[in-house]
């Protein structure tokens, strides 16, 4: 199909024209790409829905995309409970006017839903306004929600001691005391996999450990050996494992790209509570990090954790949005209800 901002939809990634997988091939961050979006298709599709990729084409060439996912007459953003960030895709060097075009073809797409929901965006995403913008123009309501926190920390010009330093001196004396203990453990471990040969062994750790915390079951079983095995491939895997004797009490499944280090699944066994497996793989995964792998940046992922706010200091807020067609009673539905919510909040707050 050709035209000004004619959008299209795609069943698969497997579907998709040439000149849209470009756009996976040279999205940023993980959270964007190919590989994130096929592992999110054949593992984390809740039962009952199916993904629903987006293209906006402008005379010949795809422009943006957004990947969705559709659930009956519904539709909302393609994530999920691993996603911690979600951007429309964006042809490099389009100027704002073929922003906030495409948008609006976007937003007309939406326009016969009721109501559209889109999760997990960064407020600070650059282009944040044009995508406001241009739902607006397709006559819709924009309605913003707070979704989660997101903590992370720079580090570019810091080493393990520097960032220690940093650290809240009751979380440092901790760290030290927790370590030296750990060190003088004779059967104590620290294993770190990254290399695809590796991939059963390190399946197994995170599985063993994950089955034995106190973490609820997965709401999506197989999503977190997959994506281990795509992050793998890619390079991008750094998964840790802290062991006592032949058994592995903590793990951490972390990603580096692009030099930013980001924590996306976590877990010790409570059997060796007492040598706090938890806080000695996070200090020796950070110092790796650093020391080691010179990253600028280390994330803390999803959410408002108490422990995160010692190891980084500065948090972002990742925001939902409600794109709204008053006219269609879905929509009404919604934006009442929307209207309520920050009537209590109000009142609670006052």
């Amino acid at each position: 199909m050709r035209g000004t901002n004619c959008p299209e939809t795609f069943a698969s990634v497997a579907a998709l024209p040439p000149d849209a997988l470009a756009l996976l091939d040279n999205a940023p961050g993980l959270f964007a790409g190919r590989a994130w979006w096929d592992v999110v298709q054949s593992h984390a599709i809740p039962a009952g829905s199916e993904p629903l990729f987006v293209t906006i084409r402008t005379e010949g060439r795809v422009v943006a995309m957004l990947p969705m996912l559709r659930t009956g007459s519904r539709l909302s953003s393609l994530t999920t409970p691993y996603t911690c960030e979600y951007m429309p895709l964006l042809s490099a060097g389009l100027s704002q006017s073929a922003r906030i075009a495409a948008m609006t073809a976007f937003g007309a797409l939406c326009r016969g839903r009721g109501s559209v929901r889109l999760d997990a965006l960064p407020a600070e995403w650059v282009y944040l306004s044009d995508l406001e913008t241009g739902v607006r123009e397709a006559g819709l309501r924009v309605l913003r929600f707070d979704h989660f926190g997101n903590w992370h920390e720079d580090v570019a010009t810091l080493d393990w001691s520097g960032y220690l330093v940093g650290r809240p001196g009751a979380l440092r004396e901790t760290i030290r005391r927790r370590l030296r203990r750990a060190e003088k453990l004779p059967d104590a471990r620290f294993d770190l996999f990254t290399q695809p040969a590796q991939m059963d062994q390190a399946v197994e750790a995170f599985e063993s450990v994950y089955s034995r915390s106190w973490k609820d079951a997965e709401p999506f079983p197989t999503f977190n050996a997959a994506l281990i095995r795509s992050t793998a491939a890619l390079g991008l895997l750094r998964l840790g494992v802290w062991s006592i004797g032949s058994q592995p009490a903590a793990v951490q499944f972390w990603v580096v790209r692009d030099g930013r280090a980001i924590v996306l699944k976590l877990a010790h066994d409570e059997a060796f509570k007492a040598h706090s497996p938890g806080t000695v793989l996070t200090a020796l995964m950070v110092r790796h990090l650093l020391d080691q792998e010179h990253v600028a940046a280390i994330d803390f992922g999803r959410g408002d954790d108490a422990y995160k706010q010692g190891w980084a200091t500065r948090r972002r807020q990742r925001i939902g949005m409600l794109l709204v067609n008053p006219w269609r009673m879905a929509g009404a539905m919604d934006l009442l209800r929307h209207t309520a919510g920050r009537v209590r909040a109000a009142v609670t707050r006052r």
